[in-house]
């Protein structure tokens, strides 16, 4: 049975800030993410299951990645837990999704994470193949399964 790659993009507005950079970057601003999602995997043969012909429900998909990803960080400020934190409480209706990172949230290291939360929701027939996740209309960065082989 040949493999074949299934691709579903995902759209979120996150903002977010890089600690310690010496550039722009370091004030709060945000992005129009878009996000493109492969997995890989052989069709469905057997004839009595309803998803037959299909690798993977794109609606599975979807869950899979509006959960664990979208649902969290859209409309959501990001920022690396070491930066000085805003006084939060006198302005928590602003505050609503705030989230904190052990890592510099970067494209390159959202990208990182974003790939262990789908790789361990995927059925076990499913592979995660690749991830792009666009920061602006022309930076992105990229991640192969491949690539991260051990």
């Amino acid at each position: 049975m040949p493999k074949i790659r299934l691709t579903k993009s995902f759209n979120f507005e996150m903002a977010h800030a890089l600690w310690n950079y010496d550039g722009l970057c370091k004030n709060i601003h945000g992005h129009s993410y878009i996000f493109y999602v492969t997995v890989i995997g052989e069709p469905i043969t057997d004839e009595k299951n309803p998803k037959l012909g299909m690798v993977m429900d794109f609606g599975e998909l979807k869950r899979i990645v509006n959960t664990e990803i979208v649902d969290k960080l859209d409309h959501a400020l990001v920022i690396n837990k070491k930066a000085p934190m805003p006084n939060i409480e006198s302005i928590k209706q602003m505050y609503d999704r705030f989230y904190t990172t052990n890592y510099q949230p970067t494209c390159e290291n959202m990208i990182s994470e974003f790939a262990e939360l789908i790789s361990a929701k995927l059925p076990e027939n499913i592979k995660l193949h690749s991830l792009k996740l666009h920061e602006t209309a022309n930076s992105f960065a990229e991640w192969y399964a491949s690539d991260n082989i051990e």
